[in-house]
């Protein structure tokens, strides 16, 4: 007989956006007229910017012509996307060869992927709250959770010398916070990765919201980061790729473990499991990274910055604690009056019918705090910001 994999009876159902979903629609089954304001899932308002759209449009056309036609695409990606991201790096003054750089069908897809490359007794470590797939896929491999949790106020913990963890999941900019890693702050990250022999498994989905100029925007920007850490990125916020899924990972040459290169590794695993990202779609990220795609894709985070700016200020003027939101498209709150998350998703709904995000979804501990996005309507978020200083405000 079969035997399943077990570890899956060892995941906590989650039932956080369908109990949002189910809340919500049963809220607007009694109150149709009412307008909802959603600042709760993290997916964009804005469409595709033209310098995309136009590469699009041309990749299709190559597809109708014989001697511009497409079949299969390199498994590890284009060389032209693999060596346009390497050249966006090289602004950045990190240097990559265009094989480091492996092209995928977008990070959530990747952060669960990468994990084929370590051995199931492996430890994985997890910056609590976080991205609820950190853990759910390393429960799913059998492997044994670290749950690092921070404190409010300080979400970008050091780490403990007297923990040991194989796999260390680094967001920064980090959803669900908004909160980012210092250089100092990463590279203690960096050097207790090398002294164990670690792998950082780093998310920078939301780097293209850092505006501090001295806030790291990869990993590879701090010494010694090529020896232990993975980089995972994503197109989705920075570009509106949300629906057309596109996201690249970096796994530098030189990382080994026990006589083995990552690199060649994940060659061997994505042209076993994978047939390639399709030729339109790459032709469409590759526009990204020209001069004008990023003139393009800026304009469009602005409008998010601004979104932020309007939140921020309302609950500034309404008293509530927070952080994030300057330098990452995520506010984290305190909820006020000792509500739980839950009720206080509730009390939003209910009276101003604002939906965000219940913090106890990123962590059991983080029950009592709450999560905004700033990726909605323009419109939307300032009548949002009205409601709640109303509300909320002493």
């Amino acid at each position: 007989m079969l035997k399943p994999n077990i570890n899956y009876a060892q995941l906590k159902d989650s039932y956080l956006f369908y109990n949002i979903a189910q809340k919500t629609e049963a809220y607007q089954q009694k109150h149709p007229t009412e307008n909802f304001l959603k600042l709760g899932i993290g997916d964009v308002s804005l469409p595709l910017c033209s310098a995309v759209i136009t590469a699009l449009h041309k990749a299709v056309d190559d597809q109708s012509e014989k001697d511009s036609f497409h079949g299969y695409m390199p498994e590890c990606g284009a060389p032209f996307l693999r060596e346009a991201i390497a050249g966006h790096y090289k602004k950045r003054n990190i240097s990559l060869d265009s094989d480091e750089i492996f092209v995928s069908s977008g990070a959530s897809d990747e952060l669960g992927d990468i994990l084929d490359l370590f051995d199931k007794s492996n430890s994985a470590l997890v910056i609590e709250p976080a991205y609820p797939a950190y853990v759910d896929a390393n429960i799913m491999a059998g492997r044994r959770i670290i749950h690092y949790t921070s404190e409010f106020g300080n979400f970008t913990p050091d780490p403990d010398e007297n923990v040991q963890a194989d796999i260390i999941y680094i967001c920064s900019p980090n959803n669900p916070t908004g909160a980012v890693y210092t250089r100092e702050g990463l590279k203690k990250w960096v050097d207790y990765a090398n002294r164990l022999g670690s792998v950082i498994i780093f998310d920078a989905a939301y780097e293209a919201f850092i505006e501090d100029g001295d806030i790291p925007h990869s990993i590879f920007e701090i010494d010694g980061a090529r020896s232990c850490a993975v980089e995972i990125c994503s197109l989705s916020k920075t570009a509106g790729f949300t629906g057309t899924r596109l996201g690249y990972t970096v796994i530098p040459d030189g990382l080994e473990r026990m006589g083995m290169s990552l690199n060649k590794m994940w060659v061997r695993n994505r042209t076993t499991k994978t047939n390639g990202v399709s030729y339109i779609i790459q032709r469409g990220a590759e526009a990204v990274f020209t001069d004008e795609g990023q003139r393009q894709i800026r304009q469009n985070i602005e409008v998010y910055k601004k979104n932020a700016a309007v939140l921020m200020n309302a609950l500034d003027e309404a008293g509530v604690s927070y952080c994030g939101g300057k330098n990452a498209p995520y506010i984290w709150l305190k909820c006020p009056d000792g509500m739980s998350s839950w009720e206080f998703f509730d009390y939003l709904l209910e009276n101003i019918q604002v939906i965000g995000t219940p913090g106890v979804g990123f962590s059991e501990k983080s029950d009592g705090y709450f999560r905004f996005t700033t990726f909605g309507d323009a419109e939307d978020t300032a009548v949002a910001a009205e409601r709640l200083v109303k509300l909320l405000k002493k």
